[in-house]
């Protein structure tokens, strides 16, 4: 194939090199089966996410496959991504909206948080497509995009150790026995499943904790039954659940600045695929920073969680060296049609926190120890104090969730972790008036 068959849009091909790059296309049928994987692939952590902040897990996968379409058009069909629930959003939508602090949660706020931060990413996109990406290499190299996925993952580690414990205090032991099932399950798969089964562990491992509570709570009475009766009277086809924004400047100086991680997240896997395409995709930076912050305004607007590029399904790519950017369109076709079916959601609905905890628990560190992972790949030299110290400062107020509130203005443990992160690491290279020199480009991050 010469370069220009390859530079042509919507080529159609069969595999030849070993690769299916993201402007190539396979037979339709293939196509569909391997977007059909996809959706496997994102499937866990794009439902956890809504349920960890009290979305309507229909609603957020609706928009998860319009924002993926979104992003599709946006490239230009030209960078391969499915975009899911961003975890990145949990602590501070649940600070914003009150969720789990036991009163009326006012998910409205939240919401108009969610499209502030996607617009202020979309706003970071048309930047970047104006006067180039370098920019945004130097003000988060390695070092620092390390430090802000690991962050994410160690502040929600509470999240995940309260959800574990359950509702219930009375049932505290079952639920952690179950949980603690679920982490090794997710390690099972991880590890010894065959072929592509050990890409989907957080799917198959729920459905493995999700079954062991079945029969020890529902068949042995060891804990509280799973309740069906909602599974049985909801419909097969109907409408999400959809919910209006309202906006809240608390709610918005809270939510806002996520969208730095946003752009570190997209950041690192635009770099990853064009990593293993040996394709050039920079050119395409500011229109995925664009099309990831549009999809996730129109999320806010309908009821949905912010979105992000995931490395689930780059996992996936990975493994089977398709790279076409038209199976993304189909998964997201079906993940829209599974939001139009409330007895989708309503089977969710039955999911025991339990079994959430232990997912839970492997997400959060999972992404907490991506961050280590780029430090590593990136050969990040931690015997240099400006590294070592940012670092340092960043993790800490992450983990202890250092918030910041002045007058209406309130930022949380994620994004004053960001922000520390990016000025630290410049004032620090700033010593002696020469700028910071850029570091080796970010691998992938996580979804979160």
């Amino acid at each position: 194939m010469d370069a220009g068959e390859r530079s042509r849009p919507f080529h159609w091909t069969l595999k030849r090199e070993g690769i299916i790059a993201p402007d190539e296309r396979l037979p339709w049928g293939q196509t569909i089966a391997v977007g059909l994987q996809h959706i496997f692939a994102m499937f866990g952590a794009t439902v956890l996410g809504p349920i960890l902040m009290g979305f309507d897990p229909n609603t957020a996968i609706l928009f998860s496959g319009i924002g993926t379409l979104i992003f599709f058009v946006v490239v230009g069909g030209r960078v391969p991504s499915y975009l899911g629930s961003s975890f990145a959003f949990i602590a501070v939508v649940n600070a914003a909206s009150g969720f789990g602090s036991g009163g009326t949660p006012n998910f409205a706020v939240a919401l108009g948080g969610i499209i502030a931060a996607g617009a202020l990413y979309a706003g970071v996109g048309v930047v970047v497509m104006a006067v180039g990406y370098r920019w945004i290499e130097r003000l988060m190299p390695p070092v620092v995009t390390g430090a802000v996925v690991a962050v994410i993952g160690l502040n929600l580690a509470p999240v995940a150790i309260s959800d574990l414990a359950g509702k219930d205090a009375a049932t505290t032991s079952f639920n952690q026995l179950i949980g603690l099932f679920t982490v090794l399950s997710v390690a099972a798969v991880a590890v010894y499943a065959p072929g592509i089964l050990r890409r989907l562990p957080i799917l198959l491992g729920g459905v493995i904790g999700y079954v062991a509570y079945l029969v020890l709570a529902n068949g042995m009475g060891m804990g509280p039954a799973i309740d069906f009766t909602k599974l049985g009277e909801a419909a097969w086809i109907g409408m999400p659940n959809f919910t209006a924004p309202s906006f809240s400047i608390n709610a918005i100086t809270l939510i806002a600045p996520v969208a730095l991680v946003l752009v570190a997240e997209n950041l690192g896997h635009v770099k990853a695929v064009g990593a293993m395409t040996g394709r050039n995709l920079d050119p395409y930076l500011g229109r995925a920073f664009l099309g990831d912050g549009i999809a996730t305004m129109v999320a806010g607007f309908g009821g949905g969680t912010g979105v992000t590029t995931y490395a689930e399904n780059i996992g996936v790519m990975a493994v089977t060296k398709i790279y076409s950017t038209l199976i993304f369109v189909i998964a997201a076709i079906v993940a829209i049609a599974l939001g139009f079916s409330p007895k989708f959601g309503a089977l969710i609905g039955t999911i025991p926190w339990a079994v959430l905890g232990g997912l839970a628990i492997v997400l959060f560190g999972l992404i907490a120890a991506t961050g280590a992972r780029i430090w590593g790949e990136n050969k990040v030299d931690f015997s240099s104090s400006r590294n070592l110290i940012t670092v340092a400062a960043a993790l800490t107020m992450g983990a202890g969730n250092f918030t910041v509130k002045i007058g209406d203005f309130e930022m949380g443990g994620i994004g004053t972790a960001t922000l520390t992160a990016i000025i630290l690491y410049q004032v620090l290279s700033a010593r002696g008036g020469g700028a910071a020199a850029p570091e080796p480009t970010p691998g992938a991050t996580t979804s979160a």
